[in-house]
């Protein structure tokens, strides 16, 4: 067997043989035994399911946390030979039964879908039928860094091991503390505890904190010293666009990136910037995982990042081809402060959800007992301006009422698209449309969706531009053209945020958040920030080290290149300096303290020295108090 793991390598990816624990995992899991795999960013952790997913009979379902990675996926293999397909939304009812049928059939080896689609009926009923070689929980520590907080489809994963009972679960990744490693297991319902892991240490990239006054222009000077592709992450989609623009007009090639951008314009400047046309991607976290571009010189935080977990994610994005790499947090005093209060706008007070819970029924006028299944359209800049309330807190006052039980609040919820046709069949033949790209775009809507003479059908812009080799962006526009001629109706995707009340109003003072839902969780979270914090005001531990010791490898050792480490070694080598030059004076004759030349050193570190010269006998203090030389 270990044979065929090694042909399917080579005959799909070209490799001679395994690296770091690969090999190990797969051994595992084609065991069928239940496996924990920790592995750093670049470590290859896609082999160690793509592999034996090849090797086993029936379909390996991977779980994956978001669409765009899933597609990038399933492209790369199907480029290499390999029968893949995904299942997420925007695609028609009819495309992902065929994509389901096709695997209960046996046409695919790999399935790839989202948390969310697990929960659904018609998933759960065709994985039933399917034959499931075993699941694979991609990005796994979103499990705990997600799964409590906004995606809890993570933590019913484990429940469709009832309709699989056969097929062993195998979890990947990069980035997990020794609380995450056994949380991960009891999620996922491990039948034993197995955990294979390699060290999370990065030794071709070194890690930079520098305070600021001005990060922009500190940006600037790095950019400039560090030549090669970067990435510079910052938590405010305005400064993403500021500095960009910054970048640019200095001369360097950039762009960026965030959610508030249309889908189309993210896929088109990630494109680019992966081909090289922009040397710089300006992006908020919405921005990296997955991100299949080896040759990242340098990433940038112009922000702290609220964990050691994100920071780490992050910045293990530069340098996956092994080369020397860079990882630079800039930080200004403020900083610090504002991530402290970033616990208190994430976790608010009781007594302040209670009083968004109270205002919200005002909003979507319930009535007290009524409105348990009872959903609604929900306009949050409206709420919060109509009642004085800040969003980003009133925001995460909702999220703690949706895991608390009382609504489920479902954050601007992508609509996919619908359209009708509104000529007949008939008429629509013997229209005749010179525009090449109209015509393509309808023999793709006729092709791939039915219904549309009957009613609406909800239909993917993407799926359409993907059939007919045109944009998104253009696909849309023709559309938009079509319903503008009559040709067509167009309704096209909107972002919407919805309540559901999953309960009957109650009083206010009825509202408890329980201790997993609010008191564990905060305390949790703000130990999270305060390491983070601790890891850049802490100038006496390797930036490395922190890092390892922080996700358990308490016995990590420096790495000599950080700016801690080069601090110190500077630090030694001025102390060496200090004791030669306090020798050679003392050789001469004895001197009083504030004889001693201190030429090009500084005060407290010559005292420091003296003091440590005086307690190994080195030298000594004589009768009249000066310093002098201990001869042999």
């Amino acid at each position: 067997m270990n044979n065929l793991y090694k042909q399917i390598l080579k005959q799909y990816w070209g490799y001679d043989d395994f690296r770091g624990i690969q090999r190990e995992i797969i051994e595992s899991i084609t065991a069928r035994k239940d496996t924990l795999g920790l592995m750093p960013t670049g470590g290859g952790k896609s082999i160690t399911f793509q592999v034996p997913a090849l090797a086993m009979e029936g379909t390996c379902l991977v779980i994956s946390p978001l669409i765009s990675l899933m597609r990038d996926q399933v492209q790369r293999l199907r480029q290499l030979g390999v029968k893949a397909t995904a299942v997420y939304s925007g695609m028609s009812r009819g495309d992902i039964i065929a994509a389901l049928e096709n695997c209960i059939l046996g046409g695919y080896k790999l399935l790839y879908v989202s948390p969310e689609r697990l929960e659904t009926d018609l998933f759960l009923h065709k994985l039933a039928h399917m034959k499931v070689s075993f699941i694979t929980v991609d990005e796994a520590h979103c499990i705990s860094q997600w799964g409590y907080d906004f995606r809890p489809s993570y933590l019913q994963i484990a429940r469709i091991r009832a309709v699989v009972p056969q097929a062993p679960v195998l979890a990947l990744t990069a980035t997990a503390t020794p609380f995450v490693v056994e949380d991960i297991q009891l999620q996922l319902n491990f039948a034993d505890r197995n955990v294979i892991r390699m060290s999370f240490e990065r030794k071709n990239l070194t890690y930079i904190a520098r305070h600021a006054k001005d990060k922009k222009q500190e940006a600037l000077r790095i950019l400039r010293g560090i030549k090669g592709c970067a990435i510079i992450y910052t938590r405010n989609r305005l400064q993403t666009h500021e500095i960009a623009k910054l970048l640019t007009d200095e001369g360097i090639s950039a762009t960026c990136y965030h959610a508030g951008l249309a889908q189309v314009l993210r896929d088109d400047r990630q494109e680019r910037w992966q081909k090289g046309e922009y040397r710089v991607m300006v992006a908020t976290n919405a921005f990296g995982m997955g991100i299949d571009k080896a040759d990242v010189r340098l990433v940038l935080h112009s922000e702290l990042p609220d964990s050691p977990e994100a920071y780490f994610q992050e910045a293990g994005r530069a340098g996956r081809d092994g080369k020397p790499a860079y990882a630079v947090l800039i930080y200004d005093r403020s900083d610090c402060a504002k991530l402290l209060r970033r616990v208190k706008e994430t976790y608010p007070d009781p007594d302040y959800v209670r009083d968004v819970y109270e205002h919200l029924c005002y909003y979507l006028q319930m009535a007290m007992g009524d409105g348990e299944g009872v959903t609604r359209e929900f306009d949050l800049e409206e709420f919060c301006y109509r009642f004085k309330f800040f969003p980003v807190v009133a925001h995460n006052a909702l999220l703690l009422l949706s895991n608390a039980g009382y609504i489920d609040f479902q954050e601007e919820d992508e609509r996919v698209s619908r359209l009708r046709f509104i000529l007949t069949r008939d008429s629509l033949y013997r229209l005749r449309d010179e525009n090449p790209v109209r015509e393509k775009v309808m023999h793709t809507l006729l092709r791939k969706y039915s219904g549309l003479f009957s009613g609406f059908a909800l239909i993917s812009e993407t799926v359409i531009a993907h059939e007919t080799g045109l944009t998104s962006d253009q696909v849309y526009h023709t559309l938009k053209a079509l319903a503008m001629q009559r040709v067509v109706e167009y309704i096209p995707r909107k972002r919407t945020s919805y309540i559901k009340f999953t309960q009957p109003r109650l009083e206010t003072r009825e509202i408890v958040l329980p201790p997993n839902v609010y008191k564990d969780r905060r305390e949790q979270y703000e130990r999270r920030v305060k390491a983070m914090i601790e890891y850049v005001t802490d100038k006496g531990t390797c930036h490395s080290r922190f890092l390892l010791n922080y996700f358990g490898e308490l016995t990590a050792k420096d790495c000599g290149r950080c700016d801690v480490c080069t601090a110190a070694s500077d630090k030694e080598q001025e102390e060496r300096a200090i004791r030669q030059s306090i020798r050679r004076q003392l050789e001469r004759s004895p001197l009083f303290p504030d004889e001693v030349d201190l030429t090009g050193f500084h005060k407290d570190l010559f005292l420091q020295v003296a003091g440590s010269m005086l307690m190994e006998e080195e030298i000594f203090l004589d009768k009249e108090q000066r310093f002098t030389l201990r001869r042999p």
